[in-house]
């Protein structure tokens, strides 16, 4: 098995679902990108550029350094590579990216609306508050920086406004049911502005708590993360 076998497998399988379930958009394109975080910390592995997800082989999938250097696959990486390079930079508890463009979260990115705390197993899982991201082309320098821009909040899903949405964790797993915990809360929250009706949120005392127990969680997946890429990845 080859170092990065794992990650290939595991990338295919969730790209595999989130195509079924429409979470890229369409069936038939080849719009997102899912990427993971190797053991060593300073590789990751992504979807490849213009392939679609139904021909897909763990052998299509590109590795990266982080001097954006492909180590293996003879594909083109996806043009996000450079975006998710960014956010394993600066998120150190981030081992697992998945851009999607899901219904629901779109809904609210191109009417630049942020997504609040409305379910206590969201803002763990989440975070607080779900920004919206500026506009800017895909693939393009200023849409990392605009990502950059975010990630300070710590938070595990960002809407990207006219375009789609961002989800990550510690895990692939992870961040492959964030993405699916923001379309439940994106949907709920559609529907509930449609009725004309407030909108209730968590109570402000529970949520400073949530808030502090999720931080130190972060902190504790970036401390843990750190000592095993010093310890070379074991």
């Amino acid at each position: 098995m080859g170092t990065y076998d794992e990650c290939k497998a595991g990338i295919l399988q969730c790209s595999s679902w989130l195509c079924r379930q429409g979470y890229f958009g369409t069936l038939q394109g080849t719009g997102g990108n899912v990427s993971v975080r190797a053991a060593s910390g300073n590789v990751f592995v992504i979807t490849p550029s213009g392939r679609r997800y139904e021909t897909m082989t763990p052998d299509d999938m590109c590795v990266m350094d982080f001097d954006m250097k492909q180590i293996e696959g003879s594909l083109a990486p996806s043009v996000e590579a450079a975006l998710h390079l960014r956010i394993y930079q600066s998120r150190p508890d981030v081992n697992a990216v998945v851009h999607t463009h899901q219904t629901c979260a779109s809904v609210l990115a191109v009417t630049n609306t942020a997504l609040p705390a409305m379910f206590d197993e969201v803002m763990v899982s989440i975070g607080e508050l779900i920004e919206v991201i500026p506009y800017a082309l895909s693939g393009s320098p200023e849409l990392v920086d605009n990502v950059a821009s975010k990630l300070g909040n710590l938070c595990n899903c960002y809407l990207m406004q006219n375009h789609g949405a961002l989800s990550m964790g510690e895990s692939l797993d992870k961040a492959w049911l964030n993405a699916e915990l923001l379309e439940k809360a994106a949907r709920i929250y559609c529907i509930a502005l449609a009725t004309g009706n407030g909108v209730t949120t968590i109570p402000a005392p529970i949520l400073n708590d949530l808030v502090a127990l999720r931080r130190e969680m972060v902190r504790g997946a970036a401390r843990a993360n750190e000592a095993r890429w010093e310890s070379g990845g074991r």
